[in-house]
């Protein structure tokens, strides 16, 4: 048809060249329509044969968008049919078989009992690949231990962290909960300090690096999880270390992230020796309250005492007022000292730890520093080859013995 038109002659054109032309025109803009709503039906089609196979596959690929970011478990928990996780490709804990479960721990064998609480045992496991691993095992009847087992797993399948202690997996079975963690071949801070090694295997230098771990720990809930992490219950046993006395945060079943519930109504929870004062006055609950018990851990590591002592069948003395009279006389401090590390350091860094502890236990929690300051005054204080900054001369005399 263009062919035809282009062929015309130029000037005036008569009736019967007009008509044709008019006829030519109509043709075209026919054919235009045409093509253009035969276009339009194709990408119509095209767009909702891609809604349709996202429709179709959305319940198999679940989108970890910010208002879809849990899936219930209600088929595999049973009674705690509340617990939600994360979707599974952030989730760091899986859901495990009992069975298997019993088979890693012997059956729940008393010779591979790890240790004992309040909440239940904890198990030495091998798991199906050979991991080694650790399986808590919690009586949750009643709603504050499900509460805290779910609160647990929940939050620990979010964290991911050297200093904080990792999930592998969980399970249920009947009232009984059931958290796999790894294996922590040196146990709890306070079977290190306050059981029948009483604190052999922690020399001054591994005691700061200790430390500084947890502060590492702490720094990462307060100041880079959204919504912030308050442990609540941060204290000597649930401290624990790996083979090379790397240290971790662990039980998380009494944590809040911030913003999740509100701190004016919780359960006043916590660990007698460990709980800030204006917790158990006021019920007021902060990241300070986490650092007035980390001075009290640094405490320990100092003294190699107990939080809390027994001195009468009805009369306890904390570590705080026992101590701090003599932390801020320097004639004193080193008389006070654990026994394994007394005349191991440099005095003018143990004046300095003795400083910070004595600041995150102040009474008034503005005093308190923030635990990123604890963190960047412990840095200096440990060796290089334990993760901080001091370098450490070898074989050099102490200043006595060296001669002009």
């Amino acid at each position: 048809m263009i062919t035809s038109m282009a062929a015309l002659p130029p000037g005036p054109l008569t009736g019967s060249e007009e008509g044709h032309t008019m006829d030519s025109h109509q043709k075209l803009l026919t054919a235009l329509i045409a093509a253009s709503t035969a276009l339009g039906a194709i990408i119509i089609l095209a767009i909702l044969c891609c809604w349709i196979y996202s429709r179709k596959y959305h319940n198999i690929i679940p989108q970890c968008t910010d208002a879809e970011r849990r899936v219930g478990l209600t088929p595999f928990l049973g009674k705690f049919s509340s617990l939600q996780m994360v979707c599974k490709k952030e989730s760091l804990a899986s859901f495990m078989d009992y069975k298997m479960l019993e088979k890693a721990t012997s059956n729940f064998r008393d010779s591979n009992i790890l240790g004992e609480g309040g909440f239940g045992r904890v198990y030495k496991a091998k798991l199906e690949n050979n991991t080694p691993a650790a399986v808590k095992k919690l009586n949750c009847v009643g709603q504050d231990a499900e509460r805290e087992f779910e609160n647990e797993v929940d939050l620990l399948s979010k964290i991911q962290h050297p200093n904080i202690i990792s999930i592998l997996g969980y399970s249920v079975e009947a009232e009984m909960g059931f958290i796999v963690y790894e294996l922590m071949e040196n146990g709890s801070l306070e079977t290190q300090l306050h059981g029948p090694s009483r604190g052999s295997a922690l020399t001054w230098f591994i005691r700061m690096k200790i430390a500084l771990d947890i502060a590492r720990g702490l720094e990462y809930l307060h100041e880079h999880c959204k919504p912030q992490v308050i442990h609540r219950d941060l204290k000597s046993s649930n401290i624990l270390l790996d083979s090379n006395f790397n240290a971790k945060l662990s039980d998380f079943g009494l944590a809040i992230a911030d913003g999740t519930q509100s701190k004016n109504n919780m359960k006043l929870s916590g660990t007698l020796g460990y709980v800030a004062p204006e917790y158990i006055l006021d019920g007021k609950l902060t990241d300070k309250s986490d650092v007035y018990a980390f001075g009290v851990v640094l405490l320990e590591l100092l003294l190699g005492r107990k939080a809390v002592e027994k001195l009468a069948p009805a009369q306890c003395q904390s570590i705080i007022t026992w101590a701090m009279p003599q932390l801020t006389d320097r004639s004193k401090l080193p008389n006070i000292l654990d026994p394994v590390i007394k005349d191991t350091m440099d005095l003018k860094q143990l004046y300095q730890v003795a400083a910070i502890a004595v600041l995150c236990v102040q009474p008034e929690p503005s005093y308190r520093p923030l635990i990123t300051d604890v963190l960047h005054s412990l840095i200096p204080l440990v060796p290089v080859e334990l993760g901080g900054m001091l370098k450490v001369a070898a074989n050099v005399p102490p200043k006595d013995q060296i001669q002009d």
